[in-house]
């Protein structure tokens, strides 16, 4: 079985994981980033098996400069995202910072 047979290429941005609805991206970060083991990984997604994760784990080792920039993208993607709703709240985010400093200036 061929390593790419582990997973759904939806577009060149979107990688899932046959059998779920989770990305390459969510389990890549906990390995790369979080620094966990693909056991711990199983741990945190029950659904997923251990075969899927290390799958996942040797996709990135045998592509590492295009998954390198594939997790770039997607982490500007989410600080893009980020920054636009901190830029652009909904309307009961507003509300809530409203109430919250008010009740900050009732207490002093």
């Amino acid at each position: 079985m061929q390593v790419e047979e582990y997973f759904h290429f939806l577009t060149p941005n979107d990688i899932r994981i046959k059998g779920s609805r989770i990305g390459i991206e969510t389990i890549l970060h906990e390995y790369l980033y979080r620094h966990q083991s693909p056991e711990n990984i199983a741990q945190i997604y029950p659904h997923l098996t251990l075969e899927q994760i290390y799958a996942t784990i040797l996709y990135y080792l045998q592509n590492p400069e295009t998954i390198t920039q594939y997790m770039a993208d997607w982490l500007k993607h989410c600080q893009q995202g980020a920054k636009q709703q901190d830029d652009n709240p909904p309307d009961y985010v507003i509300r809530l910072r409203q109430l919250k400093a008010q009740r900050s200036l009732n207490k002093t």
